[in-house]
């Protein structure tokens, strides 16, 4: 059986003007595929309504879990709560639960729960919240449809938090070898592997170092003797 799918949407015109550099895919990826869930889909898009609602309604309906990163903050350009609400026909309003953990939170540092902060706490109806040891405004889940903060300390325990409620399958394994030819010279017998191996995937990420062309062939899947097994048979063609 194969494992389970998932899509990240990052949201943010930040992240499309280049002012901010996106780590959270990297983070994400990894821990997905942890837990044998395959991340086979990134998609960025600004800070439009529209937009978020499109995305949100394809990537949900076309894979078994999405995490959106961004724009659930206090300020007025922090659409991305009202975007997915509206994406599942859902009211949204600031809630009760949400509220007192930022009263608290806030309380507990001398500071006011203003109108601005008080934003933090609006949750479309049904959701479920996502803890937030770190600032304490939470995210939320509704249907497969995971929504968390954009700042990476944020993001990264907002992903721990969910991890244990998401269905995984077999955690991928990977073996790397480094080839010392140009890609077009290991190409066929490349190709004749992955033919072999078709249920691993088997991947050339090419480079140039000291003038020398040559490639980082990666190998993943979910049995590590087979793994070990087309690892073994590569190394046998491509001697060190």
């Amino acid at each position: 059986m194969p494992n389970p799918t998932a899509a990240m949407l990052v949201i943010g015109d930040e992240i499309l003007s280049g002012r901010t550099r996106d780590a959270n895919m990297h983070h994400l990826a990894g821990e997905l595929t942890r837990v044998g869930i395959d991340l086979s889909e990134v998609r960025v898009v600004h800070d439009d309504e529209a937009a978020i609602i499109a995305a949100v309604r394809a990537l949900s309906a076309g894979h078994d879990v999405v995490v959106t990163s961004g724009g659930i903050g206090p300020t007025h350009d922090d659409i991305t709560a009202e975007a997915v609400a509206c994406a599942f026909g859902r009211p949204i309003g600031v809630r009760e639960d949400a509220r007192a953990i930022l009263a608290a939170h806030y309380d507990a540092r001398g500071q006011e729960l203003n109108d601005a902060r008080l934003r933090m706490a609006r949750i479309p109806e049904g959701a479920t919240l996502i803890d937030n040891p770190i600032s304490a405004a939470p995210g939320f889940t509704i249907e497969n449809v995971h929504v968390m903060a954009g700042v990476p300390s944020i993001f990264q325990a907002m992903v721990a938090s969910v991890l244990p409620t998401l269905t995984g399958g077999a955690p991928l394994l990977s073996q790397s070898y480094e080839i010392r030819r140009g890609e077009g010279d290991i190409a066929a017998p490349l190709s004749d592997l992955a033919a072999r191996y078709p249920d691993l995937s088997i991947g050339s990420y090419p480079f140039i170092r000291d003038g020398c062309h040559g490639a980082n062939i990666v190998i993943r899947g979910a049995d590590g003797a087979r793994v070990d097994a087309a690892m073994t048979e590569l190394a046998g063609m491509f001697p060190a």
